[in-house]
């Protein structure tokens, strides 16, 4: 339990030790985060600022998503860009703890909205004529409900493995973030059996679900050779931005977790790519190919000039 550990504090190595380095990095994340939070609040508030994608479960999710990206990033971003103006790098026990339940209850939920955009996919392609029936205002807001109590739970699991772990000395993190494998490498205990027990909550959990997801898009799109021509480039359009983001989140999940050991050596690099990068992409992804997206966009911003125009 945690009353085991005698460490206060850890020490994070970063990116680089390098000084100009360590500059760049700033710079760049700086940029990388006030990039990731404004474009995906812009998607949040462009979609609750136009009813008619509000009223359309597709959107709805889309907003939720981009909402935890914006999370998910200003739950590491601001901790590692302000870390490289120092030399010396720490974060409290609690700090470290707390780190860790964020970034998992964040993607936790990640996970769930990914397979309700699935789900909704399916049935707007699959089941056309049942749509409406079937994704209601309802069933949205219990997927919603559903995501944030599966985030909830799956880091609090995260937690119970971590505050496990006796810290009795080293204290030097070689990461960038606390998470936990980089934390298993200074415990002081044999951690072979965390490790298992880290692959079972969240290496078998983004295999089994990332494998299901590629098999409903599979479905999807099998489905689609009924479609007229218009409505299959429509729907593999959507579906395309889906698989991409899909693609994108998971198989850095799996990369890191779903290993037998917690020895890796571009541990950084992935972590990099899903938390900091990926949360970055995802408005790009989801606004350039799509033009509901791209018109609602121009219309909000068109409203905001003319408003500033009358004040």
């Amino acid at each position: 339990m945690q009353n085991q550990s005698f460490v206060t504090e850890f020490l994070l190595l970063g990116l680089s030790q390098n000084p100009k380095v360590q500059k760049i990095i700033f710079v760049v994340f700086l940029i990388v985060y006030i990039a990731t939070v404004g474009g995906n609040m812009m998607i949040v508030v462009t979609i609750i600022c136009s009813p008619a994608l509000l009223g359309c479960p597709m959107y709805f999710f889309l907003a939720f998503l981009s909402f935890l990206d914006a999370c998910t990033s200003s739950a590491i971003t601001p901790k590692i860009t302000v870390d490289v103006l120092y030399e010396r790098r720490t974060i409290s026990f609690e700090g470290c703890m707390t780190q860790v339940f964020a970034v998992h209850f964040f993607t936790g939920v990640e996970v769930i909205i990914l397979t309700s955009m699935a789900y909704d996919r399916y049935v707007a392609i699959c089941k056309p004529l049942h749509y409406t029936s079937i994704m209601n205002r309802r069933v949205c807001g219990i997927l919603v409900g559903v995501s944030w109590a599966g985030g909830f739970l799956h880091s609090l699991i995260q937690m119970i493995f971590i505050l496990q772990l006796p810290f009795c000395g080293p204290n030097v993190i070689d990461h960038f973030l606390c998470d936990l494998f980089p934390l298993m490498k200074i415990a002081c205990t044999d951690t072979h059996r965390f490790v298992i027990l880290v692959f079972a909550n969240s290496g078998s959990f983004c295999i089994i679900i990332f494998f299901l997801l590629l098999v409903s898009y599979g479905v999807i799109l099998f489905s689609l050779r009924a479609h007229s021509t218009d409505g299959r480039r429509k729907a593999l359009s959507t579906c395309g931005s889906h698989i991409t983001v899909v693609v994108m989140f998971f198989v850095p999940c799996i990369i890191i977790y779903a290993r037998p050991t917690s020895a890796f050596f571009s541990e950084k690099n992935v972590f990099l790519f899903a938390t900091i990068l990926t949360p970055l992409l995802n408005p790009m992804i989801y606004t350039f190919r799509n033009k509901e997206m791209k018109n609602a966009i121009r219309k909000m911003w068109k409203r905001l000039i003319v408003v500033h125009g009358i004040s």
